[in-house]
């Protein structure tokens, strides 16, 4: 968790820190574009080390970003149609990002219904290219500083942590599977399928 003497995801040296780490803490924080926000309630960590990460084919035009400094985005386009949201961190030249995955919306919600073409609040922001067209972010934002255009914020002061659980990584097709994806349990905001932590609450309160 983000508390004490630990860095704020507004500072540089939030980032400058093993992926999972950065993954789990970021659950919580806030992400804000042009007045539009939301909180976020999924991230997915990727790391050079295994063949699911963009930088493992090593430094290319593509994927300078992600083998840059920390603290910076990495956008890019999937499957040709979405643009998905990352978080670059650990040491400059490693090759790490966060995906930031789901938001739960906070504010701006008409923005974001007019950018979805809906208006149920529950399908907004539950997946990483539905929450980057509800903002308005798109490739542009590419090697932008964390802070620059889009802002990531600290959990609310006096919140409680959220209660992260964690699962497999969604639609990973080239590598091994790993338990690096990261959910707040208690929002409904998360992208399907949940992770089996997540179906089990909710059969239990069912």
């Amino acid at each position: 968790m983000t508390t004490g003497a630990e860095p704020a995801p507004t500072d540089a040296g939030f980032y400058d820190r093993p992926v999972l780490e950065a993954a789990r803490d970021l659950v919580g924080c806030g992400l804000r574009h042009n007045g539009v926000a939301g909180r976020i309630v999924e991230t997915e960590a990727y790391h050079v080390s295994e063949p699911a990460c963009h930088a493992y084919v090593g430094l290319t035009p593509r994927t300078e970003v992600l083998h840059g400094p920390p603290g910076v985005f990495y956008v890019y386009r999937s499957y040709g149609i979405h643009a998905l949201l990352n978080a670059v961190v650990e040491a400059e030249g490693v090759g790490a990002a966060v995906l930031i995955r789901a938001l739960e919306p906070v504010s701006g919600l008409e923005a974001m219904r007019a950018r979805r073409g809906l208006d149920r609040v529950l399908d907004l922001c539950s997946g990483p290219g539905k929450l980057t067209q509800a903002l308005g972010i798109d490739l542009e934002l590419n090697g932008t500083r964390v802070g620059e255009r889009v802002e990531i914020l600290p959990r609310p002061a006096g919140a409680a942590d959220p209660r992260v659980v964690t699962g497999e990584r969604i639609g990973i097709t080239r590598a091994v599977e790993l338990p690096w994806r990261f959910c707040d349990a208690d929002s409904r905001c998360v992208s399907r399928p949940w992770p089996p932590a997540m179906r089990r609450g909710a059969r239990a309160a069912a």
